[in-house]
């Protein structure tokens, strides 16, 4: 372990001897953290996991607090601080100080200009102590865990600093002493920290902030949060102009494009912040499970494998098993109980289960209590959770990176290698997880590029401002356009969303609703009454799930031996919840799988599922919006790349090399930048299927669009359906016919034109454009979902949303929120510049198999077909029985 010669200058006496009694030497990235703090600058840190980036984004804070004055303790009333007040909070064993605190740092040179004396509260005078550093999660668990680690280095050096967490969780009498009495640390989310800087009083919280830590920042800013956290970041330069950021990163593919999110944008160029690089980890051990069993043709549950994987819990001492949907979580943990004959301690973790049982499985996992952890993204980000020997991915991983972030769980060392194992669920599967192995052998990462900022959270932001102190249009404008992902908003799209946020907009000026801000007799613009302020509140973030049930378990209502009910008790234990569109879809008696067991469906009422508990091996899986990741551009073309050359199908399993051997007897396998096309007969309709191998997303909407061109050459189709790697359509036209008689151009009907006129004609028939703005609509705070008394249902939602946006297209289809919508649809739910860029490549290069039997490589999309409606076990009863049958067919058997 390397350690700079600089150490002894940097870090003072005691921390020294901390890291010596340890048997440790700080490592040359963590003192590199500390001499950029110590500079006044801001830094972005990229390290693997196991490397110490918790320590090394929190060591400028700790050797600045370290040595601060002891006046700063007395005067900010610290020591009447209760310890013991929860796990929110601890407090130093004893206060010590060492020397005076560090003068205010000189501005960076790229720091945006201080807020103007009208942006600021009047009477307000710098002040010593307060909060110094903010360290910002993207998840609850992740703020709770870094408290928990603070707690070690604090209390063995006895350093005067009090640390605190504040989530959705913290109670309301917490949150309102750490306004009045904030700590020296404040672990956050972006929704608390929009919360916090959408107050009065916020000048006097954040003005003696001199730090900000960003963890796990590659995963924030690729979303929606990101972008709310961006604006919070400007707002926060305007307040603490001495504000330096550190951000913690996981390898990105550009590194300089992330480090521009930590520092203020000046207006007309891009400046970034410095870059650490961690180096000497050692490289991960990924490999592939190589089945004994035989290897599904189609489906994602790895049911096949359970027994394989049981084994690798058993044989390892900590296990985490990655899985990349909750219904599947539930499901396997299901499954793997039902073979524990072991009884090994095996938990489940997801982030539709109560916050309690989450708490006491992240507990046991860092006591070492579990030999394995179903779960999913939830765990993804950084949680340090000790001696896990073993990463199993359940799945796919559908990212190189993702699969290094899920890879680092293992081994929280940097010098020791991480291990993982990849079980695909099926033989495409194989592909991608032999692509993302080499992948990262590579290190090539495929983190996707910096996101624009979205105008639905900019409005979301203004009005949050309007919350806090008042202000004036042209310094608000100014002070967003320092954010990274808006520093190219336009005058126009500004003035655009403001007008929203004050009116509606042209069309719906007239109700008064809508008109949440008003400017006052100098210009400033201000909430337009408390209800605006307390709805904001209520509303701020931008994820938007499904509308939720709680789900509570009590004893069954049902007498035995009949099928009467009786009334139902009241109360009973929090279990989770669950989405509103699963319930509706059961009657009373009907069992289904929540939090690891087996449940019977009693009762709704209002906002609570009652369920007790069952004994079914048929119960039904809830299905949850949103848990699907989509393949990366990346590993999409190493596929492609995979298949083309023949030579490396000798490193795929034998099952794998024989199916794509009979593809190529059958039919062809595609080369990399050349578009596959089969059509053929099948039980009295025709098909054909392609391979594009550009994700679920992309596929769905060349098929939406192609079913359209099909419709209008008379082809006739019925339907259409898409996996990850191919898209089949159907229909009563005999298509290879049509083909051959020159009444189907294939080169026409996959032009690229298709994403002109005919996209434009689908949107406005689709209710895809209708569900991408309801999001847009509560984002945006037009329309609320929570209320002080109650929450709205799904259905009041679609009601509201749906007549504005109705409204909107016919009378102002430049509305704001409509260009905000379209922008979500074309980067997230269609994909269009991945169809675009996949109708460019193949242009000129579409090859045409006119075939009697569908082919090998079509069976897995074949078998798409009609399941949707099809849950549980039974699934995969039907989708065998279903793939024996055109197994058969494709191989010529009869």
């Amino acid at each position: 372990m390397s350690v700079a010669d600089s150490s002894s200058d940097l870090l003072p006496d005691r921390f020294r001897r901390w890291f010596a009694e340890r048997g440790w030497a700080p490592r040359d990235h963590q003192l590199a953290l500390l001499e950029k703090a110590q500079a006044q600058r801001s830094a972005l840190l990229i390290a693997p996991t196991g490397a110490g980036k918790t320590l090394a984004g929190f060591l400028p804070t700790l050797v600045e607090l370290s040595s601060s004055d002891l006046s700063r303790l007395a005067g900010r009333g610290r020591l009447a601080g209760r310890p013991g007040e929860g796990a929110d909070e601890f407090h130093p064993v004893e206060p010590v100080s060492l020397a005076e605190t560090p003068p205010r740092p000189a501005p960076q040179a790229s720091l945006a200009a201080p807020p103007s004396p009208r942006g600021r509260r009047e009477g307000m005078v710098p002040r010593s102590g307060g909060l110094h550093t903010l360290y910002i999660s993207p998840l609850k668990a992740l703020a709770v865990d870094i408290a928990r680690n603070l707690e070690t280095p604090i209390a063995e050096m006895k350093l005067p600093i009090r640390v605190e967490t504040r989530t959705g969780d913290t109670p309301v009498s917490r949150r309102t002493r750490q306004r009045r009495n904030p700590p020296d640390i404040l672990l956050t989310t972006p929704e608390q920290l929009a919360l916090l800087l959408a107050s009065d009083d916020a000048p006097y919280l954040f003005g003696s902030l001199r730090r900000i830590v960003l963890d796990e920042l590659h995963a924030l800013v690729t979303s929606k949060r990101g972008d709310l956290l961006s604006l919070g970041l400007a707002r926060l330069w305007r307040i603490a102009p001495q504000l330096r950021a550190i951000g913690l990163s996981a390898t990105v593919a550009d590194p300089d494009e992330l480090a521009r999110f930590l520092v203020p944008q000046p207006d007309g160029e891009a400046v970034s912040a410095d870059i650490v690089v961690a180096t000497g980890a050692a490289p991960p051990i990924v490999e592939m499970l190589d089945t004994k069993e035989r290897l599904p043709w189609a489906g994602h549950s790895a049911r096949h494998a359970l027994p394989e994987i049981y084994d690798l819990i058993r044989r390892n001492t900590t296990t985490l098993v990655f899985v990349n949907t909750r219904s599947q979580a539930e499901m396997l943990f299901q499954e793997l109980w039902r073979i524990n004959d072991d009884n090994l301690a095996i938990a489940l973790h997801h982030g539709s289960l109560d916050v309690g049982q989450r708490r006491k499985v992240e507990d046991a996992m860092a006591a070492g209590r579990l030999r394995g952890v179903v779960c999913t993204s939830s765990l993804d980000l950084g949680v340090d959770w000790g001696d896990v020997d073993l990463v199993v991915n359940v799945g796919a991983p559908k990212g190189s990176s993702r699969l290094m972030q899920r890879t680092g769980r293992a081994n929280h060392r940097i010098d020791e290698a991480s291990r993982a194992v990849l079980v695909p669920a099926n033989r495409f599967e194989v592909l991608e997880c032999a692509v993302a192995i080499e992948a990262v052998a590579e290190n090539a990462q495929d983190t996707p590029p910096q996101r624009k900022g979205a105008l639905d959270v900019l409005a979301q932001h203004i009005l949050g401002c309007a919350c806090g102190e008042p202000f004036f249009t042209d310094d608000l404008y100014a002070e967003i356009r320092s954010a990274a992902p808006y520093a190219g908003l336009s005058r126009a799209d500004f003035d655009d969303t403001l007008d929203f946020v004050a009116s509606g907009g042209y069309a719906l000026k007239s109700y008064e609703r809508f008109a949440r801000i008003k400017q006052d007799k100098q210009g400033r613009w201000r909430v337009a009454n408390p209800k605006v302020r307390q709805s904001y509140r209520l509303n701020v973030g931008t994820i938007v799930e499904e509308a939720m049930l709680k789900v509570k378990l009590v004893r069954s209502s049902r007498a035995k031996g009949s099928g009467t009910t009786g009334a139902i008790a009241r109360g009973g234990r929090m279990l989770g919840q669950i989405e509103e569109g699963f319930i509706e879809g059961l009657t009373p008696g009907d069992t289904f799988v929540f939090g690891g067991e087996v449940v019977r469906y009693e009762a709704l009422m209002e906002d609570q599922v009652y369920v007790s508990r069952a004994h079914d091996k048929d119960a039904r899986v809830p299905s949850y919006m949103g848990g699907k990741f989509p393949l990366s551009t990346y590993l999409a073309e190493r596929v492609r790349g995979l298949l083309a050359d023949k030579r490396a199908w000798k490193g795929l399993p034998d099952q794998v090399r024989d199916w794509l051997a009979l593809q190529t007897k059958a039919s062809q396998v595609p080369a990399r930048r050349e578009l596959v096309i089969e059509t053929f007969p099948r039980a009295a309709k025709y098909y054909l299927v392609c391979y594009p191998f550009e994700g679920r997303l992309a596929h769905q909407t060349l098929g939406m669009l192609l079913t359209r061109r099909l419709e209008r050459a008379r082809a006739r189709p019925l339907g259409f359906v898409a996996n990850e790697y191919a898209l089949a359509v159907w229909g009563l036209s005999d298509m290879s016919q049509m083909i051959r008689q020159g009444r189907l151009d294939l080169d026409a009907l996959f032009d690229p034109d298709m994403l002109g006129d005919d996209l434009e004609a689908w949107l406005a028939e689709s209710a895809l454009m209708k569900r991408t703005f309801r999001n847009c609509a509560i984002i945006s705070g037009l329309i609320a979902r929570r209320f002080a008394s109650e929450e709205k249902s799904r259905r009041q939602v679609l009601f509201s949303t749906d007549l504005v946006y109705d409204v909107l297209n016919k009378h102002q289809p430049d509305h704001v929120l409509l260009r905000a919508a379209r922008a979500d649809a074309a980067t997230g739910l269609l994909d269009l510049r991945r169809l675009s860029d996949m109708l460019m490549r193949i242009n000129g290069r579409i090859v045409h198999k006119e075939l009697d039997r569908v082919s090998p490589l079509a069976v897995p999309v074949m078998l798409e077909i009609g399941r949707e409606a099809v849950y549980g076990e039974a699934s995969d009863v039907l989708l065998a029985e279903a793939a024996d049958d055109l197994v058969r067919e494709a191989m010529g058997s009869t």
